[in-house]
Order: C-alpha cells, then structure tokens, then sequence
C-alpha cells in the first residue's frame, strides 16, 4: 500500500465502514464474477483511500488505465478552486490490469478502491448487475450534458446512474504516409480515404489495399487480428445477444460471428496483412519504432498511444475514413464506489472531470473525444489539429466520424465473457499460428464453459 501523505488518517481496512457492510450483501454475486471472468490473485496497486485529516482536507484517487488526459495540471487546477482537496491519479497501463484490480475489490467490499474508478464500456453490462456497489450519480442539474446514448449505457433499468461518460471512440485510418509513399500508394490523407472507398467504404476494400501494400513492402498492413475484428464486430447491433430478452445467442449458430472471425484471419494468415502483436504488449509498442504495419484501426482515443509509442517516428497521419460505415471503439466512464468514505466529494470531483471544459482540454492532451454536446461544438474541438499526425485536422476529422455513428451497440451482461472466448481463438491463431478452424472449436468450448 502506498505511503499516505502525512496529516491524512488512513481508512483501517479492518474495521468495515457503514458504506462496506452496506454492499457486503450484494459482493457475493460479483466475486463470481471477478473470480470466473478475470484473472484474479494477480499483484495489483492498491489504490487505497484516505478519510479527511483533522483539518478538513482530503486526498481524492483517481483510477485510470491507459491515458484519459488527466494532466497534472488539470488535477492541481481542481485543487485551486477547493482548497481542501488535493487529487491523486493512479494509471494502469492496461484496462484488463485496471478490471482485474475493481472486480477483485468489489468482490472484497470495496476496501481499497480509488475514490473515482474509471471503467471502460464493455464493463457495463456486468457491474451494472450490481448497482449498490456504485454510488448513483444522477444529477437533473447535468441532464443534456452527454450524447444520450452515452448516458442510456450506464442507465439502469429504474433510472440508476452509475458513471459519468468521458470520451467516446469514434474511428477512422491512422495510417503511415511514408510507408504507403515507398509501396506506391498515395499518402494525401483525401487520397487515402478515396482509397480506401470513401463513403461508401468496405471491410473487402480495406484488405484489397493491404493485399497491394504488402505486396510492396516489408511492413505488415495492420497490427493485429484482435483489434481489426473489435473494429468489425462494433458495428453489429446485437453480436452475442438477443436485445429484446438479453439472451446470449449460441456462438455455434452465429453466422455472424464465425463470417467475420473468418474473414479477419483470411486477412490475416492467409493475406498476411498482419503483424501479428498484440495490442499493449511490449513487443506492439517496439512495433511502433520497427515500422511493423502501416495502419490501424484509430478511434481518437488511439492518437495518444500512437504518438506516444512513436517518439521520433515521423510519416503518421490520419484520414476521414472508416471501412464498414460509422464505428464506436470503446469509451469511458468514471464510477463512485459506494464503499469510498468520500463520496460526495467524489462525485463532485466526477462531475467536473467530465465537463465539457475538462473533456475538452483531455481531447487537446490525449486525443480523446469527448462524449459531451458541447465540447464537441467548441472551437477547441473543431479547429483542432495535431501536429504529430501532419497537422492533420483530428476534430473536424473524429466529428465527421462521430457523426456516422448510429447509437451504441446491445451489450448484455454476458458480452465479456463471450467476447473473450472469440479473441482468444483469433489471438492463438494471429499470435501463435495455431490453426483457424482448432482455434474456433476452443471458442465454442470456452463458451460452453460459461454455462450459458
């Protein structure tokens, strides 16, 4: 556990708090769920809270994972205008490493967890099974702040809020101009998007430009099999489950599913458009520096990592385009566990990252794009540009982009779970070179395990 500041009395996690014995009844059913679906008993940081010293002032933690703009300037900002708070951050480098520490916790009662736990969207479906972990953060002072679909992911059923949107994924090409200069291809980013089918764009387009690049080149056409089918897979409506009564679908029926775990491998293996990494793995961040593929699949959020991996790298660049229509990749939202022992403070601190001034200058500092009406229409958003990625105009581009989105995909509970078990198969296939059709028969018995 990591040393509390001096004057600030740490929470004594042997002794519950009325919060902890509060939502002890409803953990049971979640340390299911954190022991089935996640790698538990890994070493996790322990976020930890703090109660308010003698003083009055308090320490709020805020969990994170990846990179949500949170500079530290931003956080001491807040710490101006309330003098009695100061805001720690504490980053996860992976989301998975960020989900394993909250559901493990959870499980636990709480004790432990940051003030604030951000939490990605295909979590959703699952902690929302338990809302009495979460403090509701419905607010009729915030109505109209975010995109309503936005808001209706973390509704529940009778109206229970529990996380405040940040960013949404809105996806275009990220692409290596330099790269495409020596296959050939043209690098103008209008160019690329006309390319790459333009409007009217497709995933066989997409892979017909990576068949010619490759054949040109030493690099692969994009990163990973994992990453292009979460790009494919988004754009169904109800991939494993039954919107009207939340069902899973059989994985051995789903024609759906198999037709694009088949085609991003055709792609893949059998094209060699991939790299073959996986994404956050240290061998896909030394990819940046080796020029190992020339594309990805960018939601904004990605601009950040990739400018971050590819210190010194010069060609990327980004077009107005997206294989398939409009796609949403992820999104995040900040959660207030029940447990906290400060709560109200949490969610006043909840609401301000997530205003449209903060989530406007997290855009400007890691490219992620904001969830709220108004940070979109802001000047800052729309006359955007990044200088990394050839000045390229990213807020008119993700805008455009956003626009194509036509509301969130169905994810019931059961989404994770079954969503693994097909990752899984394409990475044993993408990473290791087992074989394609072994590869599927492991997914539908992990799915079979799953007791669905």
């Amino acid at each position: 556990m990591p040393e509390p500041d001096k004057g600030v009395t740490v929470l004594d996690s042997t002794r519950p708090t009325r919060r902890a014995r509060r939502v002890v009844a409803a953990t049971a059913g979640i340390a299911t769920l954190a022991l089935a679906l996640t790698a538990c008993g890994g070493d996790s940081d322990d976020h930890g809270t703090d109660n308010a010293s003698s003083d009055g002032k308090i320490t709020l933690t805020v969990a994170t994972f990846n990179d949500f703009g949170y500079s530290d300037e931003m956080l001491a900002s807040y710490t101006e205008s309330h003098p009695n708070v100061t805001v720690k951050q504490v980053k996860a480098a992976k989301s998975e490493d960020a989900r394993n520490n909250l559901t493990t916790k959870l499980a636990a009662g709480g004790e432990g967890l940051a003030d604030i736990e951000a939490i990605e969207v295909d979590w959703l479906p699952e902690l929302m099974t338990y809302p009495d972990l979460f403090e509701d953060l419905a607010d009729p002072a915030l109505d109209g702040r975010w995109l309503d679909w936005k808001v209706q992911q973390a509704t529940t059923p009778d109206g229970k809020v529990i996380g405040y949107g940040t960013d949404i994924g809105p996806e275009a090409i990220c692409y290596r101009a330099d790269l495409f200069e020596k296959a050939g291809l043209p690098t103008d980013r209008e160019k690329v998007a006309e390319l790459l089918g333009g409007a009217d764009a497709t995933w066989e387009d997409y892979f017909n430009v990576g068949k010619q690049f490759v054949a040109k080149s030493d690099a692969a056409w994009f990163d990973g099999a994992v990453p292009t089918y979460q790009g494919m897979v988004n754009q169904l409506q109800d991939a494993y489950e039954d919107p009207a009564t939340g069902e899973p679908k059989d994985l051995k029926t789903n024609t759906a599913i198999k037709d694009m775990y088949d085609q991003v491998l055709t792609a893949s293996i059998d094209d060699k458009l991939s790299a073959g990494l996986e994404q956050w793995g240290e061998d896909w961040v030394a990819g940046f520096q080796k020029n190992a593929w020339a594309t990805m699949l960018c939601p904004a959020w990605m601009t950040g990592p990739i400018e971050q991996n590819s210190a010194g790298v010069t060609g990327w660049d980004v077009a107005d385009v997206f294989p398939g229509g409009g796609g949403n990749w992820g999104g995040s939202f900040l959660t207030v566990p029940a447990s906290g022992p400060n709560t109200a403070a949490a969610k006043e601190l909840a609401a301000w990252l997530t205003d449209p001034a903060q989530q406007t200058t997290a855009f400007e500092n890691a490219g992620t794009f904001p969830s709220q009406v108004d940070a979109q229409a802001s000047d800052a958003v729309q006359k955007s540009t990044n200088e990394f990625f050839n000045d390229a105009p990213v807020g008119q581009i993700f805008s455009t982009r956003a626009a194509a989105i036509e509301g969130a995909p169905f994810k019931g509970k059961n989404y994770f779970a079954i969503h693994q078990s097909v990752q899984n198969a394409l990475n044993r296939v993408d990473l290791n070179g087992d074989d394609p059709e072994k590869s599927w028969q492991g997914a539908l018995d992990e799915y079979a395990s799953l007791g669905l």
